[in-house]
Formats: C-alpha cells, structure tokens, sequence
C-alpha cells in the first residue's frame, strides 16, 4: 500500500514538474526565430542548410533565448524558397526526410520551444499531380482544383502578380497557376494537410506536430480574381476553425496582403490569432517619436483582446536593417524597440549579429531575393563546416555576397565580444524573459518632453516597467511628465533624478517603477 502511494506521489510530482515548466515558459513571453532553412546550417556538406543542420543549432538558439522558430515552407518544391510546390505531401530532399522533420520536431519540444510552418497552398507548379492530371482533361477528380482561363482546361490561370511563370536564380523557368481556393475539395484537401503537421500519428499528444502556421500571402479575395472572393468566409474561417478542433492551443499568423493594413479584419473575419506588425516595424525603423506614439497605439492597444501582433525589424522580403543602418548602436536601440514594446517578437535569422543584405534589381527573377537570405554567417573568416552556400556561383549575388571574411559580422566574432550586437540581444532578452511586465505586460505611452526621447511602460498584475529610449546621436536630457515615482534601474548605467534623465546618444534605458 505504501508503495503504491509512494508511486502515485512521484507521478504527481512529476506531473507537476512538467506543468511548472510549462507555466514558466508561458510566462517568460515568446520571442520568434524566423529562419530561411536553407541558408542556416548545412549538416551533409552539399551547401544546403537542411533540417539536422538545424537539429545540430537548437541549443544555440536556445542560449540566445529563443522560443519558438518560424520556418519557410518544407515542401517538395523547385524555387529554393519552396512557396511554390510540387507536392504539399513530401519534404524537399535537399532539407531531410519526412522522419528528419519529425525528429526535429520532437527535439525542438525537448527544448522547450515551438515550431511553426509557413504554409502556402494558393498555388502549385506544373509538376504538381493536380496540374498533370487536370491541365486538358475534363474527367480528371482534381479538375476543379485548379484555375482555369477557359472551358476545356487547357489553360491554366497566371499566379500571383498575373504571372504564368517564375524565373528561378539558376535560369530555370518555374510555371505556376492558382488553386481553387472555391472548391470544396481543396478546402478538404487543406484540412487534411494542416492536421496530419499538427499531429502526424493521430495520437493527440502534439510532440511530433506543429505549434501552428503562418499563412503566407492571406487575402480574402486572392490577386483580385473574380473567382476567388469573400476567402474568409468559405476558406480561410472554416480551415482554421477545423484545426483549433485538433488542437485549440495553435497560433495562426497570417500575412496580410496590404502591409499598411493593421490586419484588425483577419482577426474578426479570418479567425486568425495574429497579424505582422508592419506599420510599427516602419515607425521603429523611422527614429521618429511621434510615428513611434502613433504606430505603438494603433498596433498594439487597440489589438482585439485575445489577439496578438508579431513585432519585426526584417523578414526574407525586404531589405536588412544593417545594410540601411550601419550604426550597431543604432541597431540596438531598434533591437531594443522590437524586443520590449510588446507584442511577439521576431527576429530574422543573421539579424542577431547584424548580417546585411539588400533586394536586388536584377528584372524578373527569384534570385533578387537572396542577398537577404544569404548563409548566416557562422565563423570569422566567413567559410567552414555548415556554411549554406546553396547560391555559390550562380550569379551577381554570390560575386556581391554580403558576407566578408573578418568584418566583425559573424557569429564566431561576436561571441566574444561583450559589446557586440549578439551579445546586447541575448542580454535583452534574458532581461525581457526575467521580467513579468516586459514579457507579457501592456503597452503604455510614457510622456516626456523631449522630442527625441521615446519612453513607454509596459505593465502587467501591478509590475510597471519604464523604457526610455534615446532616438538621436546626441546627448537628451527628460523630464518625465506622470508624477513623482521611484524608480530602480534595471538596464543601462542611468539614474532617474526629479523625474529627470539624461541619455547619451542612442543610449537606453529600462527601470522598474514602483
């Protein structure tokens, strides 16, 4: 009998741990790793970054404080960004195997993190089953799963941008047409595709499944064809709310068609529960105060409850920040933004150590996109095991890569080097994830009256945290315009005196407010 109770004791104790483990991780916030797969590590030595070299890095993500990765799509796929597939249903060889994923998936568990899929279904290649099968053949099961521009289907519909074809980096020519998002079957289709990541052995336990998914290129009425309108309402809706079925702790992100667009219908009319903060990314990446007081109210406090907005600087679609700013201070103080004015934020992969690139202008192809998804920079002579040189030799964006032997931009480099912008992100983040108001608290406008100081509070069950921030190259002096309070320094060496603060350029500083 004593033994039994003994046992039953330790299961609970157990139990408990993983709960506590959990909560703790809940309440730490998230903080988003956005990574291009294929440029990160490359385990097998054939230059593609790949799903072990990824495996092989989890515990350097996890030291730098990440907890949830965010990855392009893995399907089968010939444009080496893989959004347009051949085949929803396979891994692309040059990332792994289907039993690679899934390994990863329970390893990045194991870790303590997320991961979610960037999912985009709208549109399949000429080497998909349905265009082979369907394209002039009026019987075929999967002749509504696709577009067609006349009455035999002969005619596949243009892809996003009206386009018939992709120009890939290689000089490969990619044909792509648009999927049917009307017909029932696709919707179907989809259920069934996004379920079987959710949870690939039905077991309902989620260890080998994703955490949810980002819905690239999201609209509810898809490049503005007349057969695909009011998505919401007979797609997008009826998917998601099939998958909070399976699994009702998922995150959906969606990609809004208009980046300016604050996303607020994708939450009310697409259930989705999170949207990219683009107009706050552009009033960080602005300096400016009052775009920073705007952005920051529309963005953040006026976020339905329940919802949530992803916080960026970069992403694999536009530009880096340090090829616009080459200043590290700078790059701090935009870090710093990202990092605590609240919402979930993502950091690109490279963006930690500063890696540059800028989109290229080279006419119709894919390979404009890679100088901002180029090898993350692992070693100081920029070469080495793992190096994902995928794009080596195959044109103006290898001969002008951004990555340069002894720059001080590499992972290796800054590691050692406690003033280094690696180094400030990973100190940032472990102060975010150590306190209650900076990882989950509300956003709060702090006045002051200097023009080129920016302050904000972040509050959470009665923890009241005060960013200031100083947004120019010279010296600011403040004066904190709420009342007298006190305040206990939590990062940077400054002091709050008569509600008064100097900073010097591009100086920050966070204090806990009592």
């Amino acid at each position: 009998m004593k033994k039994n109770m003994l046992i039953t004791f330790l299961l609970l104790l157990n139990v408990t741990a993983v709960w506590a483990q959990k909560v703790n991780a809940a309440d730490k916030g998230e903080v988003i790793y956005h990574i291009c797969q294929r440029s990160f590590y490359d385990s097998n030595g054939d230059l593609h970054g790949d799903l072990n070299g990824l495996r092989q890095k989890l515990d350097y993500l996890q030291d730098l404080g990440v907890t949830a990765i965010l990855l392009l799509p893995l399907y089968d796929a010939d444009c080496y960004h893989n959004y347009f597939a051949n085949d929803f249903e396979t891994i692309d060889a040059e990332f792994g195997s289907m039993q690679d994923y899934i390994a990863l998936v329970k390893d990045i568990h194991k870790h303590g993190m997320k991961i979610y899929l960037d999912m985009e279904t709208q549109y399949v290649t000429e080497k998909h089953l349905w265009w082979k099968d369907a394209v002039g053949n009026l019987q075929s099961p999967y002749s509504d799963y696709i577009l067609f521009d006349d009455a035999a289907h002969t005619k596949p519909a243009t892809m996003v941008f009206d386009l018939h074809e992709l120009n890939s980096y290689d000089g490969s020519v990619i044909k792509v047409t648009t999927v049917n998002l009307q017909s029932k079957k696709v919707l179907n289709y989809n259920e069934q595709l996004f379920a079987y990541f959710l949870d690939p052995n039905k077991d309902g336990k989620f260890d080998d499944g994703a955490d949810g998914f980002r819905l690239d290129h999201a609209m509810d009425n898809l490049d503005n064809k007349p057969a695909l309108t009011n998505l919401f309402a007979t797609f997008w809706k009826p998917l998601l709310v099939d998958l909070k079925k399976i699994n009702p702790n998922i995150k959906i992100v969606a990609e809004q068609a208009e980046w300016k667009d604050y996303g607020f219908e994708y939450f009310e009319n697409a259930g989705v529960d999170r949207m990219f903060g683009f107009n706050l990314q552009g009033a960080i990446l602005s300096f400016n105060k009052q775009q920073l007081i705007n952005k920051a109210d529309t963005t953040l406090r006026l976020c339905p409850k329940g919802k949530e907005q992803i916080v960026f600087l970069e992403n694999h679609d536009i530009d880096r920040f340090a090829s616009l700013e080459k200043n590290v201070q700078k790059q701090k103080v935009a870090a710093t933004l990202m990092l605590l004015i609240g919402g979930v934020p993502s950091i690109y992969y490279g963006q930690e150590i500063g890696m540059q690139g800028k989109t290229g202008m080279l006419g119709n192809t894919d390979g404009n996109g890679i100088p901002v998804r180029e090898a993350f920079d692992w070693y100081q002579s920029g070469e080495g095991k793992g190096m994902a040189f995928w794009y080596k030799n195959t044109g103006e964006w290898w001969n002008k890569t951004n990555l340069k032997p002894n720059d001080g931009i590499s992972l290796e480099e800054e590691i050692k080097d406690s003033n280094s912008l690696f180094n400030y992100y990973k100190k940032l983040i472990k102060l975010k994830q150590s306190n209650p108001a900076l990882a989950n608290g509300e956003y709060a406008n702090a006045e002051n009256d200097n023009s080129k100081v920016f302050s904000f509070y972040r509050i959470n069950s009665g923890r009241k945290v005060l960013v200031i921030v100083n947004l120019s190259n010279e010296f600011q002096k403040a004066i904190l315009l709420d009342g007298f309070k006190k305040y206990t320094s939590l990062f940077g060496e400054n002091n709050i005196h008569k509600n008064e603060v100097e900073l010097n350029p591009f100086e920050v500083a966070v204090f806990e407010v009592k």
